[in-house]
């Protein structure tokens, strides 16, 4: 079966699908990380994005000063000193502070 690969990147599928849902990205998400090669629609998803790569924590807990590369993760945290549990499984009757710990559950 021969190899069907991407113009832009060079990367490789084997099926047409693959290749062209994979070709939407670099017309959809034309910002790209140079860490990493993420990409993204926005630039300023991009640019809060490559703060994980660079260490840089712009956001901080005014509780406990607690420093983030994100908002999302400043928001999420500050549901430790609220004791906020917003996402809920309705059919356990469990809540959960991070969406991720709903879905593991």
């Amino acid at each position: 079966k021969r190899s069907l690969t991407c113009p832009v990147c060079g990367k490789s599928f084997k099926q047409k699908s693959h290749l062209t849902k994979h070709c939407r990205m670099h017309t959809e998400r034309p910002y790209m990380c140079g860490d990493c090669k993420r990409c993204f629609t926005d630039k300023s998803a991009l640019t809060e994005h490559c703060r994980i790569h660079t260490g840089e924590k712009p956001f901080t807990c005014s509780d406990c000063g607690k420093c983030f590369c994100q908002a999302s993760t400043l928001a999420q945290h500050h549901c430790v000193h609220t004791g906020e549990k917003p996402y809920h499984c309705t059919k356990y009757d469990k809540s959960f502070r991070c969406s991720s710990h709903l879905i593991q559950h």
